[in-house]
């Protein structure tokens, strides 16, 4: 398993490099959902090469679900996901604080602060073992979250960095300090994240080290992979997968090669997120929508679905009637799965 752990991603360009081509946009969600040149990757780049301020480009910025699809099609190599998360934070600092201000946004400043010169703790787990960093929808699932232990084999790691991940989501200043005790408290470590986003950023703060996706691990271990069948429909976590695309893209193929299932790609072999959401539904602000699992779901008649995040699940289990199992419940009574193989398979 702990050969697909990812090594430190090579240096990327920012905006002034975009010369216009229009691939991002073609992988785009908030394209899709918008049909206007302004809400993609190369409208903010081009936008940006002009002069203009976050404050101008606050539609789109809060508009990007930050899944990463845009990063791997750049052929300029042009950190397009860290160039939206810089922008997001910069219009968090230059508008007026909201009046009230959002419920996440309080909780999140208030967590962040209270984390902040408090030493992160390991636990038993040694300087060198792996951990697991699982989030806070994992932990809330404590039968699934048990799963997922019983099945990767690593120590819950009492300080996940579920604020941080938040932060970077939300355009949130991180204290310097809560985020140096974090990484100080990582250093050694081997690590599998839940969090895609967390995952991509650990590449960057802690070059050298070893990081895998949660969905990469559980998809290695032959009690999860021996239950996956050609009509499953495999939802790649798109945030992990896309901030290590080269290797990752690799390593699926053949687990779809293998199990015989389908996977949740395009004809450009870049993920398709199903539970994308603009800022303003993850403050709360605005009801979520599902049209992007709907739209995997055209054109495809699978028998299960089969997740690695739990957003996910939920996302499919409202716009269809299939059986939604998250990646670690495929370990679980081999009755049931040998049943469903016989049926389906």
């Amino acid at each position: 398993m702990f050969g697909l752990f990812a090594k430190a991603p090579a240096v990327a360009r920012d905006y002034a490099a975009c010369s216009g081509c229009n691939l991002c946009l073609l992988v785009c969600p908030m394209w899709r959902t918008h049909r206007d040149p302004r809400f993609s990757p190369e409208g903010l780049a081009k936008a940006l090469q002009c002069s203009a301020t976050a404050a101008e480009l606050a539609a789109p910025i809060e508009a990007c679900s930050l899944c990463g699809a845009c990063d791997p099609v750049c052929p300029e190599r042009i950190d397009l996901s860290g160039m939206i998360m810089d922008l997001r934070l910069r219009l968090t600092n230059s508008l007026p604080p909201r009046t009230p201000q959002p419920a996440v946004l309080a909780d999140l400043s208030a967590r962040l602060q209270q984390a902040t010169g408090v030493a992160a703790a390991a636990g038993v787990v040694s300087r060198s073992a792996p951990v697991l960093l699982p989030g806070p929808d994992l932990r809330a699932d404590a039968a699934l979250l048990a799963r997922v232990q019983a099945l990767v084999g690593l120590a819950l790691f009492d300080d996940d960095g579920a604020d941080i991940a938040l932060a970077l989501e939300l355009g949130v200043e991180i204290p310097q300090q809560r985020l140096h005790t974090f990484l100080d408290s990582l250093r050694g470590h081997s690590i599998v994240a839940s969090d895609g986003l967390l995952l991509r950023q650990l590449r960057r703060w802690l070059p050298g080290s070893q990081r895998m996706s949660l969905g990469a691990a559980l998809s290695t271990r032959a009690a999860v992979r021996s239950n996956l069948v050609p009509s499953d429909l495999y939802v790649i976590e798109p945030r992990a997968f896309h901030g290590d695309y080269e290797r990752m893209v690799g390593y699926y193929d053949r687990l779809q090669r293998e199990t015989g299932c389908s996977l949740s790609l395009d004809l450009q072999r870049i993920a398709i997120p199903a539970a994308s959401s603009e800022l303003a539904q993850k403050l709360g602000l605005a009801a979520g929508d599902d049209v992007q699992a709907r739209w995997m779901l055209q054109g495809r008649k699978p028998a299960r679905i089969v997740v690695e995040n739990l957003a996910d699940r939920a996302a499919f289990e409202r716009v269809c009637d299939l059986p939604v199992v998250h990646l670690a419940e495929l370990g679980e009574d081999p009755q049931m799965m040998k049943k469903f193989r016989h049926a389906f398979g």
